[in-house]
């Protein structure tokens, strides 16, 4: 337990801070929890975060390999939930070539093998191609080679660059940094939305969401991103600037491409409830853009700056 996270004062810190903050915005919410729908949506929210957080971060705290092991099941379960929302769940072939593409993903990260990593879409393409071959079968292929290749795309390939981030230096407290802007951000967009502004960007995609709020939540994330700039490698302006504006504007783009095809399908939960709103593809949504051009961002300022 020598290599554990948890043995890192400055990480033990973070958890202690994320948890006390959780909690004394419940305390200031719990008056106020029953008022009207939104605000017992948000101590929904609230509620679970407080349940999850303290879990989450005990488990991104143990010894290598296990981070990189739980980031890969959860990467395979998002997968699950993609083909089960798509109603593909049933073509096991399928699933199962995208779950050893994923775990195969997660050897390229373990063996730092970042040139595997970038062919490995073109490796898993020509692989599923071989399925509708093999099963000498040629109807609804098209769809089912198109949407499996969507789902290690972004479920595996995007998502697990938190993997790589990982491995950067500091790459752990990157990792939290992310995960907490991005969903301040949503959160915060989602809230400002029921008070603040009218246009309405994409309507038929996310009708709650508007321009002026998202511009609020926007520069709210890049001012939580300062105060939380202690958690980054270097603590410059261009690197927490770069980290609150990739958060926010990459999650926004994630989190409108799942709605693309929420709204495609005519359906909107999959699986189970958790974390206070959604399944586990609304918590990766915002994640799916954000890791890889957070990676290639962070990568291109620690080669600039850290040379």
């Amino acid at each position: 337990m020598s290599n554990a996270l948890w043995n890192d004062p400055l990480y033990r810190q973070t958890v202690y801070l994320v948890v006390g903050v959780l909690s004394l915005v419940g305390i200031g919410l719990f008056p106020f929890r029953n008022k009207n729908t939104h605000t017992q949506a948000h101590w929904a929210s609230l509620k679970s975060w407080l349940f999850a957080a303290p879990i989450l971060m005990g488990l991104c705290g143990l010894p290598a390999p296990w981070p990189q092991i739980i980031l890969t099941l959860i990467a395979m379960w998002g997968a699950k939930v993609f083909f089960q929302m798509i109603g593909m769940y049933h073509r096991s072939n399928f699933v199962w070539a995208t779950y050893i593409g994923i775990i195969g993903l997660s050897f390229a990260i373990q063996v730092d093998n970042e040139w595997l990593y970038n062919l490995a879409p073109m490796m898993f393409l020509g692989a599923i191609c071989l399925i509708p071959i093999i099963r000498n079968s040629p109807k609804h292929m098209i769809q089912y080679l198109a949407l499996t290749l969507m789902c290690f795309s972004f479920i595996g390939w995007a998502f697990m660059h938190l993997g790589w981030i990982w491995k950067l230096d500091r790459g752990p407290y990157m990792v939290i940094y992310l995960i907490i802007l991005t969903e301040v951000c949503d959160n915060m967009s989602l809230l400002i939305s029921r008070h603040v502004g009218k246009i309405k960007m994409f309507s038929r995609l996310t009708p709650r969401r508007n321009l002026e709020a998202m511009v609020i939540a926007v520069a709210l994330t890049i001012g939580l991103a300062w105060g939380m700039r202690h958690l980054l490698p270097v603590r410059t302006e261009v690197y927490w600037i770069a980290a609150g504006t990739v958060a926010a504007l990459g999650g926004s783009l994630g989190d409108l491409v799942l709605s693309v095809i929420r709204r495609d399908l005519g359906i909107k939960d999959v699986g189970p409830f958790i974390i206070g709103r959604g399944d586990l593809l609304t918590i990766m949504d915002r994640l799916i853009f954000v890791a890889p051009i957070f990676y290639y961002v962070m990568w291109f300022l620690q080669s600039q700056y850290m040379a």
